[in-house]
């Protein structure tokens, strides 16, 4: 049983005696670990230090402490970006300190979890950071030698000086060092690869032991002194208005000490109307809830269901679209002269994050200064929001990052800070805001549903001369909702002379937001998957097919316009993990058996090339049993650490893989219907297959990995199930009932 120290009070606290369940609306368990979590858990090193910049530290005894600047939401960013610095600091690993970031923008530049960014944006800097620090170093013991620091060279955590063979520890002279003139960080020396003794090694999770021991590291985990419990009750309609409700009840209610309505704004993004209830514990709080009786003003929205929007984009797929997003050549005159014509619908549900830590936030309002502990994804953005919303200045807010218990795109919104923040300062102490599940579910910022009507010709040798999408999607004055959108770019436009991408938009009152590989996660699913009926309508293999599509080797630049800063697309790059994942799966050498078959699929996203195949079976009930799955990625020069790059892609495969077989929001009068993890499955154990991954060290600069390895796993397990059954799935989730032999 671990104990840590309640820092307000001295007493040794027992998690166990934390631990409190509580059955939710909905039906489900939720466990509220109410630990305090030290604020110094990253275990400091003591003694006199000397700061080199703002990521390093350096104590007398050689231990270095590296400053982790993202927040860490499961996607490894705590040790990967220090092991950044450390390498080309030459310093001992095992001497390492990590420690979480404070927000500070100034001191660290931009901090958030997001777009598979912190790779691309941080590679250079840190290694820069980390070299400038290392020349620190090596300075300051030259001068204590006199000797040139020319002569001078650095080895795990120790400053050489050759001619004499004398040595010295970073410890030794960090405090010197410190008083260097820090050097231009344009012109510091970097380390040749071929040097590297960190990165392109495994390095467990600096935080490991401690999650799978159950210590205190989540949001969900903070304590403050004079803390009491809060929930927040929103309209189930979103975009609803509080009237009126029973508070005179539910302050009467154990342990129940305010309960007040919240009058909000129409932008879901920040503070919503609703009924805030503190209470002594939230166990309380949540028992109270469940006696909230309200009546709200549900707003246009409640007239909106997945229903009514599938049946209006089956009629506007039929009539012309409402906008051009790619129109190249004459795709009417190119279908007119194919020797083949193929057209399907697909289309893919509303999606929640679903992280397993709740939505939370601690915070405490005094003196006109607020303080948070939050798991967010945008610090900065929340403190922004908490500052205007309480018409504060933005240095009037601290926010403390706490590990995040999941945040796949979730935590880019910062709602639930905004929530706590206003509920503290109206209830004049320190609260803890918790969700629960069915809050977690209902309240979500969604995947957006999509709608695709394609059609495509194939002349007589086959090949792919006209393809055409009318996109419905949802947005309002020509623009689309968050991460609904269609690009110009997306495969196969550009690779076909006759090409035209188009949408229409539906209006919608469902607040949208990023998900893990955002847009792209149901696009993949829908273009890849027609794009195997291509294939076997040519009468080709899925991957020749695919190869001959990319044609030469050869670099496409992004259009002008918001894109144009991006790298481009490398078809080279594609076809190497195209050949690299039939290499390793024995595409070319696959045979077929009744009810078993093997699927490919390749999609670009995040800067990421991902080609993968899945080996399924499915039963004569439907029921389908994933045999394997097979990554092959590029993300560029250097994989940091491999130990994490391959838990990211195995993460994403299988994430991917829950969202094919089970999961989907369905909106019914305006409100989410689905209320906890038995209406929406997470992936089983029993259902999750080994995932083989294997990297292709390319040229280019190194880039993120938490988001692409997950697109290309649903299309290619529908385009196994096609290669099982003879029956193609063009609606997610997969309904196994229609694959019944």
């Amino acid at each position: 049983m671990t104990s840590v120290l309640d820092r307000a009070t001295g007493e040794g606290l027992s998690r166990r005696s934390f631990l409190s369940a509580a059955v939710t609306v909905g039906g489900g368990l939720l466990l509220t670990l109410s630990v305090p979590l030290p604020l110094d858990a990253a275990g400091t090193a003591t003694g006199k230090t000397a700061m080199l910049n703002a990521f390093i530290r350096i104590a007398p005894d050689g231990a270095v402490s590296i400053v982790a600047k993202n927040p860490e939401i499961g996607q490894g960013i705590k040790t990967m970006l220090p092991m950044i610095l450390a390498e080309e600091l030459d310093a001992d690993w095992k001497q390492v300190v990590i420690e979480q970031a404070e927000l500070d923008p100034v001191a660290y530049g931009a901090q958030f979890a997001g777009g598979s960014f912190a790779t691309t944006l941080n590679w250079d800097p840190l290694r820069r950071a980390g070299a400038a620090a290392r020349q620190m170093l090596v300075t300051a013991a030259a001068q204590r030698w006199k000797v040139s620091p020319d002569e001078c060279s650095t080895s795990a955590g120790v400053v050489h000086h050759g001619p004499s063979g004398r040595t010295l520890g970073y410890g030794a002279v960090a405090a010197q060092a410190a008083s260097v003139p820090p050097p231009d960080l344009k012109t510091v020396a970097l380390k040749d690869p071929k040097d590297f003794r960190i990165i392109g090694q495994s390095v467990r999770g600096i935080d490991s032991p401690r999650v799978v021991t159950g210590q205190p590291l989540f949001g969900i985990d903070v304590v403050v002194p004079g803390m009491k419990y809060a929930v927040f009750a929103k309209c189930p309609v979103f975009g609803g208005k509080i009237q009126e409700a029973n508070l005179d009840r539910l302050k009467s209610l154990p342990g129940v000490r305010q309960a007040f309505l919240v009058k909000g704004g129409g932008n879901a993004e920040g503070l919503v109307d609703g009924v805030a209830i503190v209470a002594d514990r939230w166990w309380q709080a949540s028992k109270a809830l469940d006696q909230l009786e309200a009546k709200w003003d549900e707003g246009g929205t409640a007239a909106q269901s997945s229903v009514g929007f599938a049946a209006r984009a089956a009629e506007l797929t039929r009539q012309a679209p409402g906008k051009s997003i790619r129109f190249d050549g004459d795709v009417q005159a190119a279908l007119a002269r194919s020797a083949k014509v193929i057209e399907a619908s697909y289309s893919y549900p509303f999606l929640a994050h679903a992280t397993l830590e709740p939505q939370n936030c601690t915070a405490a309002v005094r003196d006109a200064k607020v303080e948070i502990w939050a798991p967010t994804q945008a610090p900065a953005n929340g403190r922004e929001l908490v500052a205007r919303t309480l018409g504060l200045a933005e240095s009037d807010v601290t926010v403390h990052m706490t590990r995040c218990g999941g945040g796949f795109g979730r935590r880019l919104n910062n709602d639930f800070m905004v929530e706590a923040a206003w509920i503290a300062r109206e209830a004049g102490v320190p609260v803890k805001l918790l969700w629960n599940r069915q809050q977690d579910l209902q309240h979500d910022f969604y995947r957006p549903a999509g709608f695709h009507h394609f059609k495509a010709g194939v002349d007589a040798q086959g090949r792919l001369i006209a393809f055409r999408d009318h996109f419905v999607s949802f947005g309002a004055n020509d623009n689309f909702a968050p991460n609904a959108a269609l690009q110009p770019t997306e495969f196969p436009a550009r690779f076909v002379a006759d090409c035209e991408l188009s949408a229409t938009l539906l209006p919608l009152g469902v607040p949208t937001g990023a998900l893990r590989a955002p847009g792209s996660n149901g696009l993949a699913f829908a273009f890849q998957a027609f794009l195997d009926e291509v294939a076997q309508a040519a009468g080709k293999d899925p991957l020749a097919f695919r190869l001959e599509l990319l044609g030469e080797r050869r670099h496409l630049p992004t259009p002008p316009g918001r894109f144009g800063n991006m790298p481009g697309f490398n078809t080279g790059r594609m076809i190497d993990v195209l050949e690299l994942v039939a290499e390793k799966s024995g595409w070319r050498k696959r045979t077929t058996a009744k009810g078993r078959g093997m699927g490919i699929a390749f999609y670009y996203s995040h800067f990421g090339y991902f080609a993968e195949v899945v080996d399924a079976s499915v039963a004569a009930d439907g029921s389908i049993t994933v045999h394997k799955i097979w990554v092959a990625g590029d993300v560029g020069s250097h994989i940091i650490n491999p130990t994490g790059a391959e838990n990211q892609a195995q993460g994403a495969a299988l994430d991917g893989l829950a969202q094919a077989l089970g999961q989907a929001i369905t909106i019914e009068a305006g409100r989410a219907v689905q209320t906890n993890f038995h209406e929406f499955h997470l992936l089983r154990m029993n259902q999750a297959p080994p995932v083989e991954v294997h990297f292709i060290r390319s040229t280019a600069a190194p880039t993120g990995l938490g988001e692409p390895a997950l697109p290309p796993v649903i299309p290619a397990l529908v385009n196994a199930i096609f290669s099982a059954t003879g029956k193609r799935v063009r609606t997610l989730p997969i309904d196994t009932a229609a694959l019944k032999s």
